[in-house]
């Protein structure tokens, strides 16, 4: 079961689809599957419908960090198929000496810059660029780093409990080169966001939007298409952040996934 072997979930799921969809990934919670079905054919995870196949009847889906043990994939035309999700464990970080105002921020000034730039991501994330580039393989967007913090962490902010960790810290010199891991359509580029500071989101198709946060400089724009391994910015501190590093976080429509996984981290 050459599937099994390359993902040690997917027990309980149908080998015949698995391999009729020559679905593969790794099926864990926070990781996704790649797959082939018939072109332009609606597909639906979890009873809610996500989108086409691509023209080559290319897919992907994403399982959330807090992903249910079974996810239902229907291609339509198809018989569902039953995924069995692993189980991920999540470490605790704790981060201190954050300014407070990037804790909880209460101007009112402030709160209204945070809601407009609120708008500014919420946009980007709702780019579905008709594209199948996540089907090659991603690299990694620094080549020398260390890790500094893992996805899925619960965060402890000043001491407060906060939402978990939706990336991972890849810590490196201020101005390290940051290069797109597979080919993408830039969505979004802003040089001076009040958490991410220098911010740029990647969609590489279908929903897959990979995000590169703290920057000190940013390389492209809006509207760019990046080809795999073009530099697109470079490491800094700016934003939420204690020291220089990439925050790299990775969402397939509403869910986070971890990158680390799709790149071999």
């Amino acid at each position: 079961m050459a599937v099994a072997a390359a993902t040690p979930a997917a027990a309980r799921a149908d080998l015949f689809n698995f391999r009729r969809f020559d679905l593969r990934g790794r099926f864990v919670q926070g990781g996704y599957a790649k797959g082939t079905a018939e072109p332009r054919r609606e597909i639906w995870v979890d009873g809610k419908p996500q989108g086409l196949t691509s023209a080559e009847g290319h897919f992907i889906i994403g399982f959330d960090r807090d992903a249910p043990e079974l996810c239902t994939l229907e291609i339509k035309g198809e018989k569902p198929l039953f995924i069995d999700i692993d189980k991920t464990e999540y470490s605790i970080q704790r981060v201190d000496g954050l300014p407070p105002s990037t804790v909880t921020p209460s101007d009112p000034a402030l709160l209204q810059r945070i809601a407009r730039e609120r708008a500014l991501k919420d946009e980007a994330f709702a780019s579905r660029e008709d594209a199948d580039w996540f089907m090659g393989r991603f690299s990694k967007p620094l080549e020398k780093y260390r890790i500094s913090g893992r996805f899925g962490n619960q965060r402890i902010l000043n001491g407060e409990p906060r939402s978990p960790h939706y990336g991972i810290d890849l810590a490196a010199p201020t101005g390290t080169p940051v290069f797109a891991p597979q080919t993408a359509r830039v969505v979004l580029a802003e040089p001076d966001l009040h958490f991410e500071g220098g911010l740029i989101l990647l969609d590489h198709g279908q929903g897959l939007i990979s995000m590169y946060l703290h920057l000190s400089a940013i390389d492209v724009k809006k509207g760019d298409i990046v080809p795999k391994g073009a530099q697109i910015g470079r490491v800094g501190a700016t934003g939420r952040a204690t020291g220089p590093h990439l925050c790299w976080r990775l969402k397939w429509r509403d869910r986070a996934l971890d990158p680390s996984l799709m790149s071999g981290i």
